[in-house]
């Protein structure tokens, strides 16, 4: 059995563990954009498939028989070729995808459609901001000259960013505790964060309540979804979904 997991989550290196376990022939696609990436067991893939097209042809001349869509639940562009890829080619897509964040009491979250109204928000309200949203749209900030902006990322980004900011490169799982102290050394009045969903990195956000900082929170996009698709939560509900397609 011959399965292509879009990946780049801890969910997604662990269904590639699970189904090599089962004996599945497992290729694994990562997107490039980390410079190291951890890698999952099994076969692996770096960089795009030439959109929905190219992917459908990779598909049949690889003779894949299921497709696992568990990207960052904000990489909208590989799962939207991922939706029309399978309906072309007729191979069941499986959505493995994280629980959203819900806000628990004494959360001050303002939400937030984009990274450019984020950007707008903060820019208005606070001034020790505290990104924490990767590296590849940090340029919606950069034309804010006046507050200060602490960017932490895994690699050193390549876009504009704000006149004033602070790196901090890192890679989580962060704890609270460690969380909690980046923000008082940095008199962090905001968070900025993707609702990306999953325990490896909410510990910023249970700082954030602990310590009464808002929290300015960008809304997941509208992934495809349809009645050939079968969404799951963990890497355990897709591997016994990959048994019923």
């Amino acid at each position: 059995m011959r399965a292509l997991i879009l990946g780049g989550t801890r969910e997604a290196r662990e269904l590639a563990q699970l189904l090599q376990n089962d004996n599945w022939h497992v290729t694994s696609s990562l997107a490039g954009r980390v410079k190291e990436p951890a890698l999952p067991v099994g076969e692996v893939r770096i960089g795009g498939f030439g959109g929905p097209a190219g992917l459908a042809s990779w598909l049949l001349q690889e003779k894949v028989e299921v497709v696992i869509d568990a990207t960052h639940p904000f990489a909208e562009r590989i799962s939207v070729s991922a939706a029309e890829a399978t309906r072309a080619t007729g191979i069941p897509l499986i959505a493995l995808h994280r629980p959203a964040w819900v806000p628990q009491e004494r959360d001050h979250w303002i939400p937030v459609a984009s990274m450019a109204e984020a950007a707008r928000v903060v820019a208005r309200d606070y001034h020790h901001i505290f990104l924490t949203i990767g590296r590849q749209q940090l340029a919606a900030f950069s034309k804010d000259p006046h507050n200060l902006y602490v960017i932490r990322c895994v690699d050193t980004p390549e876009v504009d960013l704000p006149k004033r900011h602070r790196m901090i490169f890192s890679r989580g799982p962060f704890t609270l505790a460690d969380e909690k102290q980046l923000m008082r050394d940095n008199q962090i009045d905001c968070v900025v964060t993707k609702n990306s969903g999953g325990e490896l990195i909410r510990a910023k956000l249970d700082a954030a309540r602990e310590l009464g900082i808002p929290v300015v929170m960008v809304q997941r996009p509208e992934l495809p979804g349809g009645p050939r698709i079968i969404e799951v939560h963990t890497a355990q509900e897709a591997r016994d979904a990959v048994y019923k397609v």
